[in-house]
């Protein structure tokens, strides 16, 4: 008999963030200066039809707006519900018995999650060496390379010529190449358009994070079509709800700017909640998204983050960060909201200080 489950989900637990809710919730890098406006008002303007009936079969309103703002054909667009499914699409597009997908380590959690879900191998490369030399992520010839850019949790960003030296070593007949831009609005750039020109790139973004839609659980991608279509296929039909389809077709073409707008607040505060770090000695790191992950002061992540939070603020630990240990990562928010995190966080280093006499 085929045993259920099967035997290569062994290692699999169901996602459990361990979260429970708090004033102060800097723990998701969502946009905490709320919803894009436009969309919120096209979500308040439903007609009983937005409910009633099916969505779009594949979201055209939303491929539509996503190649009015990006400069590309909408047979170059996919969509899916958040970008992480948007993934899970492309992974089981491609994979096969025994394939691997390999990634710098550390990075978002659901890369190694959603290769085992697919059948797949997760093999986690060291940041360090993928940097070094990016034929390491090529070893063994793997199905899939994924790439997260501006990197979560760390806020780094890859320089785009190592993505370009990766690209090229990959040839047209290797591995599909993922590069995730779930923050590359707060980093300045992004190489959105280098998925029309390259044959197997997917170039994947969300609606949750700078458009502020993460309840909507919404995404999209850009690939050259014929890659575009493998991952609708993967994906199926009706996938994204008539209502978020309308409300992120809004929020992509940003007419008004408010998105704009805010990620310019954000960087400003980004910048600011850095040096207040650096002050505490807490050693933040570069961070190109709209986050900063920053030292553990107890050395124990998950100690600090319970700490923070039975003083209601919110942020996520992570255990074992090459170079910095133990870490916690922090959403960038209004400032009002920091300034709560950062009392929270001096009465927790103070009570260490006493604790340490």
């Amino acid at each position: 008999m085929t045993p259920f489950p099967r035997q290569d989900y062994a290692s699999l637990r169901i996602y459990d963030p361990g979260r429970r809710p708090v004033p102060v919730d800097l723990s998701d890098n969502t946009n905490l200066w709320g919803p894009n406006p436009g969309a919120l008002a096209r979500i308040r303007s439903a007609s009983p039809d937005d409910v009633r009936c099916y969505p779009e079969v594949y979201a055209d309103t939303l491929r539509a707006a996503v190649a009015e703002r990006f400069g590309v054909s909408p047979d170059c667009v996919t969509t899916g519900a958040g970008s992480d499914d948007i993934l899970d699409s492309a992974f089981r597009a491609v994979a096969g018995p025994g394939d691997t997908v390999a990634f710098p380590a550390p990075t978002f959690v659901m890369a190694a999650e959603l290769a085992l879900v697919n059948g797949m191998r997760p093999r986690p490369v060291p940041w360090r060496q993928a940097l070094a030399d990016p034929r390491t992520l090529l070893e063994g010839d793997p199905a899939v390379v994924y790439l997260c850019r501006p990197n979560n949790p760390t806020g780094s960003l890859a320089p785009g010529a190592w993505v370009e030296r990766l690209l090229d070593l990959a040839g047209p007949n290797g591995p599909l190449v993922v590069l995730d831009e779930a923050y590359a609005d707060f980093a300045g750039e992004t190489l959105i358009g280098w998925a029309v020109e390259r044959p197997k790139l997917l170039v994947a973004r969300t609606c949750s994070k700078a458009y502020g839609l993460a309840g909507l659980r919404c995404g999209f991608a850009v690939a050259r079509p014929e890659v575009a279509l493998e991952v609708e296929k993967s994906r199926g039909p009706y996938k994204v709800s008539r209502l978020t389809a309308a409300a992120a077709a809004v929020a992509v073409r940003d007419a008004g700017g408010w998105s704009a707008r805010t990620v310019t607040e954000c960087l400003a505060n980004r910048e600011r909640l850095f040096r207040e770090l650096v002050d505490r000695g807490l050693r933040p790191q570069e961070s190109s998204a709209n986050f900063i992950l920053f030292a553990a002061p107890s050395g124990s992540a998950a100690e600090d983050a319970i700490a923070l939070r039975e003083q209601g603020v919110g942020v996520r630990p992570f255990q074992d960060i090459p170079e910095l240990g133990d870490a916690l990562r922090v959403t960038v928010a209004p400032w009002p909201l920091l300034e709560r995190f950062l009392e929270a966080m001096d009465r927790r280093l103070a009570a260490l200080e006493e604790i340490s006499r």
